[in-house]
């Protein structure tokens, strides 16, 4: 599609030689200069973003999208919420369904999308026990890489993957080049913590006043341990050892996890880790009886992992930052919609700690789209898609029901006070959300993406 000249320009550009005054020059969708802020192509349309603050659009790799009779918000819904948030490209999980386990699901994921996307979209393919023939077909029909779990937590149609399937697969990925992204967590230390739990409540139950621990967010916690996940993350890097095929750890929330990271990255291990937002906002001794709606998988835990999460972003041996969105029903126990919230959540406690837009823009946009091989997105540098967030960084605003979409109320960030406003988003350099306007375009502008030819 021919698109005319245009600049938008701002005092302060995140750019990969750090934030500075710069007009950005764009044509026929990608970035075609980063100039100095006065140099203005005569007769060029200029947006001038005044004291905002111009940032790349925000990729997230880590969404559940797609509806499957679970009450997931679908494209549509999932891709409006994003342009309002400040993403411009979100990478699709295997599941729910149908699980992307074959190329049959890959395309009815991209049949069910076409033509619904107000960003761009990508997929990731699914690892299950018994589909290695099925994962060259899946990357070159253009999945970006595939996932796994290490335990039950996705359905019927997405089992676990065993050691033996890892030994199988691992080699095989390794040789198309493709990543493994893995939800570590394991199940027998979850089973073990929970069987101690099942034997207290025979004693606790007949308690006046404990009666209902069950509850409690702390009895969660102690059935889902760190153990579960630390243990998960050392099988992964022992067979990254193995096999030296790139590896991926999805929302890590255990801290204990680190240190095996850090010894299999300091060795040169491909082992990479993401967190997301409500691991690095939320602290389990401030969630509320029988509150729901935080009940994720792995679950946030104590304040000190918490503030061990921020520092091990801070000195890269957790890489990124994604939203994990999936949005369920009301009654949901593991949905957490945050598409339009992941980018000021997270901005609220960098700023708080003193991390810079420089450092927020490698954890949410940079590292995301490198972890997905999308060579065009990420940064603002000449050749890339002209994705791009106008944030006022200084600015707060309370999370209300009624500015969220119907399918994503259900947000833990209720009544939440954040810093950080999206005034504008632009996808390949159309102007497709404004604060003031909502969505801006008639009709979805986003486009499917497929792996980067090699």
């Amino acid at each position: 599609m021919f698109l005319p000249s245009l600049v938008v320009r701002s005092r302060r550009v995140v750019t990969p030689r750090g934030t500075r005054p710069a007009a950005i020059h764009i044509r026929n969708e990608r970035v075609i200069g980063v100039l100095d802020f006065d140099d203005v192509p005569p007769g060029c349309p200029l947006d001038d973003a005044a004291g905002a603050v111009i940032m790349p659009g925000v990729v997230d790799t880590h969404v559940h999208a797609h509806g499957s009779g679970r009450g997931d918000s679908g494209f549509e819904s999932a891709t409006r919420a994003a342009a309002a948030g400040g993403i411009t490209t979100l990478v699709e999980m295997p599941f729910p369904g149908p699980a992307t386990t074959m190329v049959a699901a890959l395309e009815a994921k991209r049949r069910a999308a076409g033509g619904t996307c107000y960003v761009d979209v990508g997929f990731w393919g699914g690892v299950v026990p018994g589909n290695a023939r099925d994962l060259a077909p899946l990357f070159e029909a253009g999945v970006l890489g595939f996932k796994c779990v290490l335990l039950p937590c996705a359905g019927d149609d997405f089992p676990p993957v065993s050691e033996d399937d890892l030994r199988i697969v691992m080699p095989a990925l390794a040789k198309l080049g493709a990543t493994l992204l893995a939800h570590a967590e394991l199940a027998q230390p979850i089973e073990n913590a929970r069987a101690r739990q099942r034997l207290e409540r025979r004693w606790v139950d007949r308690i006046p006043g404990l009666s209902r621990a069950s509850r409690r967010y702390a009895t969660y916690l102690t059935g889902r341990p760190k153990e579960a996940e630390n243990e998960a993350i050392a099988r992964l890097i022992q067979f990254c050892r193995e096999h030296h095929t790139r590896t991926h750890a999805v929302h890590l929330s255990s801290s204990d996890a680190l240190t095996p990271l850090f010894h299999a990255r300091t060795a040169r291990l491909p082992i990479t880790a993401e967190t997301c937002p409500h691991y690095l906002y939320f602290v389990a001794d401030e969630i509320a009886d029988g509150t729901t709606s935080l009940t994720c998988a792995p679950p946030i835990r104590e304040r000190a992992n918490r503030e061990f999460l921020w520092a091990a972003l801070a000195n890269g041996l957790i890489q990124m930052v994604v939203s994990d969105h999936a949005a369920e029903p009301r009654d949901g126990r593991c949905g957490l919609p945050s598409l339009q919230l992941s980018l000021p959540v997270t901005w609220t406690g960098a700023r708080a700690r003193g991390y810079t837009l420089d450092q927020l823009a490698n954890w949410m946009c940079l590292a995301p789209s490198q972890l997905a091989g999308l060579s065009r997105k990420g940064r603002i540098d000449v050749g890339y898609d002209a994705d791009l967030v106008v944030l006022d960084p200084d600015a707060e605003f309370t999370v209300e029901r009624l500015s969220l979409p119907q399918r994503d109320q259900q947000t833990p960030y209720l009544g939440r006070r954040l810093r950080g406003v999206v005034e504008r988003t632009y996808l390949r350099g159309r102007n497709v959300y404004s604060r003031g306007d909502g969505l801006t375009l008639t009709s979805p502008y986003g486009t499917l993406l497929s792996r980067d030819p090699t």
